[in-house]
């Protein structure tokens, strides 16, 4: 992180001073914006508040969406989803950490929002610090503390859970003020078109088809986004990128896509190693356990069923499986600029060794569950993407 002086750098901490003058009704003077680094689109700034009439904190981060779109840096968008409705992506966000802002503190899974101008796609959050990326803590760490950190994670994600069951209708409400109560969810649109894609991938590419059955219990999978009995607020953008540890405890970052969608989501897509980029982690079969039950203790009074071991294993295959599906989709195929753009994560590894070990799990996974239809389809698979040479 570095200091910066950029014409666009100047105009960003002159909107969020305006801003804050007008929210105070007082002068507020921000210096020593430091970059945080955002995605092409995006600019994140660290500021030091010099001026502050009303106790504000000493330090605010300010993000603002610029007009032109591209490839997020956090995982792989479809091209089809930039197709420059960036105020959409902005106004979600708002919603969201306006939503989750409402929260009581130790539920609250990132910063808080102090102050946002829509019209202008500006938020003044307030400052995590100088919080340590996940991606970090799990390449450069020993075993035992890459697992405490990742229950750790788990165990945000359930306490989020927990606290925003039922409070969807909260959510939509909000998005109806702010008028994007129309705006889809875009990863739901990738799982969409995910669907009925892959099993053409698979033929094509890895000469392999797909049973009826398979098919069947993805298309129920896919369900999740829009139904299901679990469910409850979402970040949704997932990626280790987007995930810091700091004194607080495990934070999220980034809400583009947030909102409502089945909780078992969130819990697998850490389980199958973060299928939306090509990150990858070491999970054994204690270490998922651990995650599994870490995120199970914070939802359970919640959700009652979970407590039936056998309930909470056939629903984690069926999470874990639409979430390889959407993977395969994304990543199979030579899509050198999807590729790319995950590729500079610091746990990624070839697209070959991602998916292998997302089917492998997906298998293991699957065999726990007695899910025999799954076990098989996922062992054939990741045996033929392991015989493929790609990068």
């Amino acid at each position: 992180m570095t200091a910066i002086l950029a014409d666009p750098v100047s105009e960003v901490v002159a909107a969020a001073e305006k801003l804050l003058t007008r929210r105070t009704g007082a002068p507020v003077t921000l210096v020593d914006p430091v970059d945080l680094g955002g995605s092409g689109r995006t600019i994140v700034l660290r500021v030091r508040v010099a001026e502050n009439p009303f106790s504000l904190p000493r330090t605010l981060v300010i993000k603002q969406v610029r007009e032109e779109s591209g490839v997020s840096g956090a995982r792989a968008v479809d091209p089809d989803d930039l197709a420059g409705d960036s105020r959409s992506a902005f106004l979600r966000e708002a919603v969201s950490y306006q939503f989750a802002t409402a929260l009581a503190t130790d539920s609250r899974p990132g910063a808080e929002l102090l102050a946002s101008d829509l019209d202008a796609r500006l938020l003044v959050l307030s400052d995590l610090g100088d919080a340590t990326p996940i991606s970090a803590l799990l390449e450069h760490s020993d075993s035992d503390t890459v697992t405490n950190t990742l229950m750790a994670m788990a165990q945000a994600l359930g306490r989020m859970h927990a606290a925003t069951v039922g409070r969807e209708e909260d959510f939509t409400a909000l998005l109806r003020r702010a008028e994007v109560a129309h705006c889809d969810d875009t990863v739901a649109e990738q799982v969409e078109r995910a669907v009925p894609a892959v099993p053409r991938l698979l033929s094509d590419i890895l000469r392999v088809d797909v049973s009826p059955d398979l098919t069947d219990q993805v298309a129920r999978a896919a369900k999740l986004f829009e139904s299901g009995r679990f469910r409850a607020f979402s970040p949704s953008d997932l990626c280790p990128d987007n995930i810091i540890v700091n004194d607080e405890g495990v934070r999220f970052l980034d809400y583009e896509w947030g909102g409502f969608r089945d909780a078992m989501l969130d819990i697998a897509y850490a389980l199958v190693s973060f299928p939306g980029c090509l990150c990858s982690i070491e999970l054994s079969e204690d270490r998922t356990q651990a995650m599994i039950e870490a995120w199970r203790a914070e939802v359970v009074g919640m959700w009652p069923a979970l407590a039936d071991d056998n309930v909470l294993a056939a629903r984690m295959v069926e999470a874990q499986l639409i979430w390889v599906w959407l993977s395969t989709y994304l990543f199979l195929p030579e899509n050198h600029t999807r590729i790319a753009a995950v590729r500079e994560h610091h746990l990624s590894v070839p697209r070959s060794e991602a998916l292998t070990q997302r089917w492998d799990k997906l298998a293991r996974s699957a065999d726990h569950a007695g899910n025999t239809v799954v076990a098989h389809h996922a062992r054939v698979i990741a045996d033929k993407i392991r015989g493929l040479s790609v990068g």
